[in-house]
């Protein structure tokens, strides 16, 4: 066993006004700053409500409100965690768990592939909230009164809130996940669920907007600004997922074998000149290097290709005018739908080698062939 070790990668940078905090599930745990922003809000929400439980606390009152935001973030995470771990065990990459100012996002890496999937993904966040709400609530009734009551009893009432709230079925909600889940399931078709749950989602949208600006009627101001900022919340969360879905509805019927331009594969050592002849002679419009056992490892550049001097060629091996295949850059011929837009959404390249059911070059899938094929 050898004793090289190569270095660790990078951490990828942080957005701006992100902190990496740790990690839960092998994924990054980020903080947005605007979390700062809500942990004083609760601080000053709090403090009348501890100075009634704990006079004479002062300026410390405020101490006590910035604990519970922590410990309601820390029940966030968890029901954010929930999702993480469900993804992976179904095995999806998550990439990060964010808190913000409205909750927590997680960043899973593609489209679930069957309703099943769709639906215990999203489904076990808010039943993981609820549960902290119950276990808070049972907590509640042998706990002596004081500023412990104070904070479980928050954390009871905001767990059952966010558990019972994320069901509500429109996207983007956990509960607007669960009834694309269920649409999908009944019509065997993933943009049909999507399209319900959105349209679902932007008329929850406008209620909220209704009962903000019904709110206030009364000279209330905080209260119907919070629901105004839900409502653009989940009006963007849902056009953002009928934008999406309209994608990949176009990747739909779309299988990358029947897109390939033909591929001449040859052994990355053979000099250029004679690559080029033997490329020609085939008719291909690509030629993939491979190693002597016939996996492919490069893609020649065409403009490289071109630029080597005509005397030259017969002496310069075809790699050394070869862009890398690095991982990601070959796919199955018959990859096709939302697959094929993962793939493309991961690891955009201008070509892709195809390989046929026993791993041999089918030939190339050539981005422009794609988009060309997307739009018709």
């Amino acid at each position: 066993m050898s004793g090289h070790q190569r270095p660790a990668p990078e951490p990828a940078p942080l957005p701006r006004g992100m902190f990496r905090i740790g990690r839960i599930a092998g994924s990054d745990v980020l903080v947005s700053s605007s979390w700062f922003l809500i942990a004083g809000l609760i601080a000053l929400i709090m403090g009348p409500r501890v100075d009634q439980v704990q006079p004479g606390l002062g300026g410390w009152k405020y101490v006590v409100g910035v604990a519970f935001a922590i410990a309601l973030y820390l029940a966030v995470l968890l029901h954010e965690a929930s999702h993480a771990i469900v993804a992976r065990r179904f095995g999806f990459t998550v990439h990060s768990i964010t808190l913000h100012f409205l909750g927590g996002a997680t960043a899973i890496e593609g489209e679930a592939r069957r309703p099943r999937q769709e639906f215990w993904i999203a489904v076990v966040g808010p039943l993981t909230s609820i549960a902290v709400g119950v276990a808070a609530l049972a907590l509640w009734f042998v706990t002596p009164s004081g500023l412990l009551l104070l904070v479980i009893e928050g954390l009871a009432g905001a767990n059952l809130m966010i558990g019972v709230l994320n069901l509500v079925p429109g996207l983007p909600l956990d509960g607007g996940r669960v009834l694309k889940a269920g649409v999908w399931a009944l019509t065997g078709r993933v943009h049909t669920g999507t399209a319900v749950a959105a349209w679902t989602g932007r008329g929850v949208a406008v209620l909220v907007a209704v009962g903000a600006l019904w709110w206030s009627r009364d000279g209330a101001l905080i209260n119907p600004l919070v629901l105004l900022v839900v409502a653009v919340f989940l009006w963007t969360g849902a056009s953002q997922a009928l934008a999406v879905s309209g994608v990949t509805r176009q990747f739909d019927g779309i299988v990358a074998g029947d897109l390939a331009r033909r591929a001449l594969s040859v052994p990355d050592d053979v000099p250029l000149a004679e690559a080029m002849r033997r490329a020609l002679e085939a008719g291909a419009g690509s030629i993939v290097t491979t190693t002597t056992d016939g996996r492919p490892v490069g893609v020649v550049d065409e403009t490289a290709a071109r630029a080597v001097p005509g005397e030259r060629a017969p002496w310069v091996a075809v790699s050394t005018v070869a862009r890398t295949l690095e991982p990601g850059l070959t796919l199955p011929m018959r990859i096709t739908g939302t697959a094929l837009l993962d793939t493309v959404r991961t690891t955009p390249a201008s070509e892709y080698v195809l390989l046929d059911d026993d791993g041999r070059v089918y030939g190339v899938l050539a981005a422009s062939d794609l988009i060309r094929a997307v739009r018709r």
